[in-house]
């Protein structure tokens, strides 16, 4: 919380380019809680790895945190955080982060932030929306667990809130929003989450994928989660689509390091047939 006793109103901005055949952070703005990581480049000058972190180590009612992601024509750059985001129990005032990317000619985003862990009674909004210009991809990963379930904590009260835009030269490529109030009958129903607390959702739009995702669709579906341990898991569903500009991948189950193995295993297979590159993990995993 900041100073004054009001939220913190937290800013990240970045500027990626691309010179001499590799991708440099040309510029970076922050404010306070937000921060970023000095970039670094384990796959070579080719690919920008950026970590950023919240160094309040938690969302609470009243912050406003905005995020605004430019990539120049064909700069490739890969962005995460270095924990999982916590958001705590709303002081009876909503936490918000909107999220802007914009991705102009030839360039390609990785967006792969760690799981969220909404506690009970927390009250959160987020908003992403993604501009892409001719030739752009971005590829991206949403990982949310609701309550703290190791310590026996479900979500009986509160609400979070997601929504994501992906947008091509002012059309509306796909629209994601979804909503869940705690406590509410869709957590335990069927045709909810069935007592899942864990939702994830990995997207991949954009030309060049467009392209591919007839032939790439049904290679992926040969990966089905696996356990994050030896015992057996209680329900867990999950789902792989073709989106008109790209492809889906939807989970809920119990395991965020469930979704993140199967979320990996997919973008393992689809980096080589996109960009030409084999997956790489960043090292803050």
């Amino acid at each position: 919380m900041g100073a004054d006793g009001a939220g913190w109103q937290g800013r990240l901005e970045l500027d990626f380019v691309a010179r001499a055949g590799g991708t440099q952070l040309g510029r970076s703005f922050v404010q306070a809680p937000m921060k970023v990581q000095r970039p670094f480049f384990p796959e070579g000058d080719r690919v920008c790895h950026v970590v950023t972190l919240h160094t309040a180590g938690g969302v609470v009612g009243g912050d406003r945190l905005s995020a605004k992601i430019h990539l120049a024509p064909k700069a490739h750059a890969l962005c995460t955080t270095a924990t999982a985001g916590k958001i705590y129990r709303s002081n009876g005032q909503v936490a918000e982060q909107a999220t802007h990317i914009h991705i102009a000619a030839g360039g390609y985003l990785e967006w792969l932030p760690q799981e969220t862990i909404v506690f009970d009674g927390a009250d959160y909004r987020q908003r992403l929306r993604v501009d892409l210009d001719e030739d752009a991809l971005w590829l991206g990963w949403e990982m949310t667990r609701l309550g703290r379930t190791a310590r026996g904590e479900g979500f009986a009260s509160g609400q979070w809130r997601s929504h994501t835009e992906v947008w091509k030269d002012g059309r509306l490529l796909w629209v994601d929003p979804q909503q869940i109030l705690g406590g509410a009958a869709p957590l335990s129903s069927p045709h909810g989450l069935n007592h899942c607390p864990v939702v994830a959702s990995f997207a991949i739009l954009g030309q060049p994928v467009a392209q591919l995702s007839a032939d790439l669709l049904p290679q992926t579906r040969q990966f089905i989660p696996t356990a994050a341990s030896s015992s057996p898991l209680p329900f867990l569903q999950y789902a792989a689509t073709r989106l008109q500009s790209g492809l889906l991948y939807r989970y809920r189950g119990h395991s965020t390091l469930e979704a993140r193995r199967w979320f990996i295993q997919i973008w393992h297979l689809l980096r080589p047939a996109l960009v030409d590159r084999p997956g790489y993990l960043p090292r803050v995993w």
